[in-house]
């Protein structure tokens, strides 16, 4: 039986970190952040904070509030029995998820403000935010979607305010624990 595992967090709380434990358990991982990439290069559009989220809302608002969870469903390597899905932002996603997946699980990472928003800037990637306001802007958009209440719904929460080491560990204890549902 294909086990499907779902992570919700908001942007810089560890959800790469995460990806990278579940495939230390033999998880294909699909990133929904991708699927809104590839959609603003499809549009022709500079990869930046801004027309990431215009296009994240923009899609959303033209094909419904699932329409990445869908996306994603047909990508899922089907010959895989384990599939971690990075990125939920919203309810209906998660219902997707649910409906095509009986056994569905979502792990929510929770991070301050503070620690997230100095992990995102020491990364430094082509996407993300360069200040403060831009920062918080992104975390509101995010909110809007509809991220807290996936966060506040998930049947597993992880804090990830200490160590990464610290982190890992609490990521294989609960990814072992799902697994033996």
């Amino acid at each position: 039986m294909k086990r499907v595992i779902g992570i919700v967090g908001m942007p810089g709380s560890g959800k790469s970190i995460a990806d990278e434990v579940a495939r230390e358990f033999s998880f294909s991982v699909l990133i929904m952040g991708d699927i809104v990439r590839e959609e603003v290069k499809k549009r022709g559009l500079i990869l930046n904070p801004e027309n990431i989220g215009k296009v994240m809302i923009k899609i959303r608002m033209e094909e419904g509030s699932a329409v990445v969870a869908k996306i994603c469903i047909t990508k899922i390597n089907f010959s895989s029995t384990r599939v971690l899905i990075e990125g939920l932002r919203s309810l209906d996603e998660v219902h997707e998820f649910r409906k095509k997946f009986p056994n569905f699980s979502l792990i929510a990472i929770h991070a301050s403000p503070k620690v997230r928003f100095h992990r995102i800037f020491g990364r430094n990637r082509s996407d993300d935010p360069k200040d403060w306001y831009v920062f918080q802007e992104r975390d509101l958009r995010e909110v809007n979607v509809g991220i807290g209440s996936v966060i506040a719904l998930a049947e597993h929460m992880i804090i990830n305010e200490g160590s990464l080491q610290s982190f890992k560990i609490k990521l294989r204890k609960c990814l072992k624990a799902i697994l033996s549902e």
